[in-house]
């Protein structure tokens, strides 16, 4: 059972799951409303310690000199059903070159997130954002934002990729 999105949420509208992501892995705090647009390539993207919905912490110690992959995803988003099986496989694929996978599920309660995981045995690390966040129009989820082993945004795109794209990351190892 996929818990329905939040109320007034339109399909193509995501970049909430976005909106003051920077605020949220670096600070590990909720994130506002409006947020910024998509960070720019070449741009340092701070990370830092958050709570997993697995129970466990990502350390941003541990990802240090990998290549990062933040993904955001939510299980009742019918784009993210069809990459997330993608990013898993890179996932399972990439991370003993120095591939990092984090997801941040922006369902309203993190069970619902916890579960869908489990359900469909993905095992790539996934931090739940607190708070149904509204998205800013114009944007869609998934969100993939990806990390050069020195902390710059190497790729940042809004919307399903194709399984070819999700391949691809790993050219960035």
């Amino acid at each position: 059972m996929n818990p329905k999105p939040p109320r007034g949420w339109r399909r193509r509208d995501a970049l909430g799951a976005l909106a003051g992501a920077s605020a949220l892995l670096a600070a590990g705090a909720a994130p506002a409303r409006e947020g910024p647009p998509l960070p720019a390539v070449g741009s340092a993207f701070v990370l830092a310690d958050l709570p997993l919905i697995d129970g466990s912490t990502f350390k941003a110690a541990d990802a240090r000199g990998q290549v990062v992959v933040l993904y955001w995803w939510a299980s009742w988003c019918p784009f993210c059903a069809l990459q997330s099986p993608h990013v898993q496989k890179l996932w399972a694929a990439q991370r003993a070159r120095g591939l990092y996978v984090l997801g941040v599920s922006i369902d309203r309660r993190a069970d619902d997130a916890r579960q869908y995981q489990q359900q469909r045995g993905y095992n790539f690390p996934s931090a739940w954002q607190a708070g149904a966040v509204l998205p800013k129009p114009g944007k869609s989820l998934p969100v993939t934002v990806v990390l050069g082993r020195d902390g710059r945004v190497v790729m940042a795109e809004d919307g399903q990729l194709f399984p070819e794209d999700v391949e691809q990351i790993a050219r960035f190892l």
